[in-house]
């Protein structure tokens, strides 16, 4: 079976998504492509999904009553092949479930799905998670897209015409992120204008993440024709990170995020990380569109 499922809808927008992590690996609308490449000299990937955590865990493990078990920063499932459980030309649902190879992380039984689906000038991600187990399952889930910058002519510079603009004016304090990729209680101020952050590599030291956002879209525009947005459904924090020579920009949204620094308590204690009962199951949605 090939490694990437290839989906296209009427107008000729296509994605391509691997099987590895149910990554989506391409995003092309009008024959241009709007997902970063994964050129590994700056970030060898391109739009993962994060899974059982977001972001770094304390002393890189988590504790699952008293035992504690390694968990890499943002989880798992970005590295673990999913198989494809439904595929059709406009959509296909990617599935992972525990076994051995996830258990000595994160010893619990689950089901997580990703559903891919492209309309016109769009990609719609749908995320379920199930818990087949007989204990409440603590999860965070997270989708890590990184797109193109510049995208729509112009440069990267400062001044160069490229902003993200929200939904609704958000607070201009952002959570210092310490050593380890663990979030600090110490704020830095960011130039967030209203809904508006224009954009500069050089805010990029860290990332730039909006805690309990009040938005629930946000839009990457551009000097030229088209913008990209991105809404979110059941995702209550946004980031937006990169580095400051690397051509793209991330857009990120999630349920939880990185342990505090000196957290030492219980995976179930970690700040905002959900709690899905013994044959429950979650939903949560991406939908990205090209405007313009």
């Amino acid at each position: 079976m090939s490694d990437t499922i290839t989906l296209t809808a009427t107008d000729g927008t296509r994605a391509a998504l691997a099987l590895r992590g149910a990554e989506p690996i391409s995003w092309q609308v009008g024959g241009r492509e709007y997902l970063w490449s994964g050129d590994p000299e700056h970030w060898n990937r391109q739009a993962p999904w994060l899974f059982p955590v977001v972001g770094a865990s304390s002393g890189g493990v988590v504790r699952v009553e008293g035992r504690e078990f390694p968990m890499a920063q943002h989880g798992f499932a970005r590295d673990l092949r999913f198989r494809a459980v439904a595929h059709d030309d406009t959509s296909a649902t990617l599935r992972l479930e525990d076994g051995p190879e996830t258990r000595t992380h994160y010893p619990f039984a689950f089901r997580l799905d990703i559903t891919a689906r492209v309309r016109p000038a769009g990609l719609d991600l749908a995320v379920e998670i199930g818990n087949p187990g007989e204990v409440p399952l603590p999860y965070a889930v997270g989708f890590h897209p990184a797109f193109p910058w510049p995208f729509a002519g112009g440069t990267r510079a400062a001044g160069g015409g490229y902003a993200v603009v929200f939904e609704e004016p958000e607070r201009p304090m952002v959570p210092e992120v310490g050593e380890g990729g663990l979030l600090a209680r110490a704020e830095r101020p960011v130039p967030l204008e209203g809904d508006t952050l224009a954009l500069d590599p050089e805010l990029f030291t860290e990332a730039l993440v909006f805690r309990n956002a009040r938005s629930r879209w946000l839009k990457f525009t551009g000097p030229g024709n088209g913008t990209i947005h991105v809404l979110v459904d059941d995702f209550p924090h946004l980031a937006i990170w990169t580095k400051p020579t690397a051509p793209f920009l991330s857009l990120e949204c999630w349920t939880g995020h990185a342990d505090w620094v000196g957290f030492a308590g219980e995976l179930s204690e970690r700040d905002s990380q959900r709690s899905l009962p013994p044959g429950a199951v979650a939903r949560h949605g991406v939908r990205l569109s090209v405007e313009g």
